[in-house]
């Protein structure tokens, strides 16, 4: 562990090199605790290059927690569409409820209570409390624990109970108790930018000199590898309506999970948002989506809906590997699907959907208009 005068030269260093080399994130130029909270559960299993224009946008429609708090959820889906893992948004609106409710809309300034709000845990808490109200809490995520890992040269899985309390321990030892929300977006910048999980630049590293796993030289053999779940290969089948104008239909977020409805496939879909009918398949898809549709739609049980198949879609949802076949199916008119919405197919995230959605509808979009070109229409 470092102490006294090198512990002192090590935040030194670090601080001064974020100071000088910090990327420029539109969350850094703020201490509103809401501004600072979106962004770190945007940042949440998401690249900041992603985040950036959704931050933006959210903002736009949303600048205050009383925005947030009074919006249908709906609506706040819609904006977040696209960036996956949808329960973030649910509970930072949750959450925002709660604090309009509870607070009369004002974010709370401790630790203990901002962990007391939905889909927030000690990091969360910890980045929000130390950025926006100068707390004395360390991150720790599994990017930081991968630089303590380093520095320290700790082996073994980091994730045990046991473990990762001493990197927290170890985290809040490291903590420049005189500015540590600064001191927590230099650790964070430090591994998004040279402590990197593959090829790390050491030479580059402003606290290189203190790594125990570069001196070592196992740094880049740091934090060993977690032994990883077991791939599960899953196929679906989607049915894709259009008429004549290029609308189609989404059936309704679910309910739940009861079957006749989405018992089979929605793990591997992104729950509670809008999709077209869909089904997992073992063999015949066509024959399948069928079956599917004649439950939905009793007017497909005379065979007279055609189903032409566009092409395949590949998608990952963690350890699942999607294998999606749409079928475009052309319409004189759209049928009627209780609870099911028109919208056009080029623009499907008019509602809030999944970047699976998105990905079925860009499918049957360019195989529809490639037919079109080659029948000269």
């Amino acid at each position: 562990m470092l102490k006294g005068r090198e512990l002192t030269s090590f935040q030194r260093q670090l601080l001064e090199w974020f100071r000088q080399f910090q990327r420029d994130l539109l969350w850094r130029r703020t201490k509103d605790p809401y501004r600072i909270w979106l962004s770190e559960i945007m940042l949440q299993q998401t690249r900041v290059a992603a985040a950036i224009p959704y931050y933006e946008r959210f903002l736009e429609r949303f600048p205050d927690i009383e925005a947030l708090a009074a919006a249908p959820e709906q609506e706040v889906l819609r904006l977040w569409s696209g960036l996956g893992y949808y329960s973030r948004v649910r509970n930072l609106h949750k959450a925002a409820q709660k604090i309009v409710a509870q607070g009369n809309g004002n974010f709370p300034e401790t630790f203990e209570d901002i962990l007391k709000l939905p889909g927030i845990g000690n990091y969360t808490a910890a980045a929000i409390s130390s950025m926006a109200f100068g707390a004395e809490h360390a991150v720790l995520d599994g990017n930081v624990a991968r630089v303590l890992a380093r520095l320290y040269a700790v082996r073994g899985d980091l994730r045990t109970p046991r473990r990762w309390q001493e990197l927290q321990e170890t985290a809040d030892a490291c903590l420049d108790a005189k500015s540590p929300g600064e001191w927590n977006q230099a650790m964070m910048e430090l591994d998004a930018t040279l402590c990197t999980p593959n090829a790390p630049q050491c030479l580059l590293c402003p606290v290189n000199e203190f790594c125990k796993g570069r001196k070592l030289g196992i740094a880049e053999l740091l934090p060993e590898k977690r032994k990883k779940r077991a791939t599960v290969e899953v196929t679906l089948a989607s049915a894709v309506f259009a008429d004549k104008n290029g609308w189609t239909l989404l059936l309704p977020p679910p309910e739940g999970t009861n079957e006749g409805s989405l018992a089979d496939y929605v793990p591997v879909l992104v729950s509670n948002l809008w999709h077209f009918p869909t089904v997992s398949v073992n063999g015949d898809p066509a024959a399948k989506l069928r079956a599917h549709l004649r439950k939905l739609y009793p007017a497909a049980g005379n065979r007279q809906l055609r189903l032409t198949a566009a092409g395949v879609v590949r998608h990952a949802v963690t350890y699942r590997a999607i294998t999606i076949k749409p079928f475009h199916i052309r319409v004189k008119n759209l049928p009627r699907i209780k609870g099911a919405e028109r919208v056009p197919l080029h623009e499907v995230s008019v509602l809030p959907v999944s970047n699976l959605t998105r990905k079925v509808a860009r499918a049957v979009f360019a195989a529809a208009n490639a037919d079109t070109m080659s029948r000269g229409e």
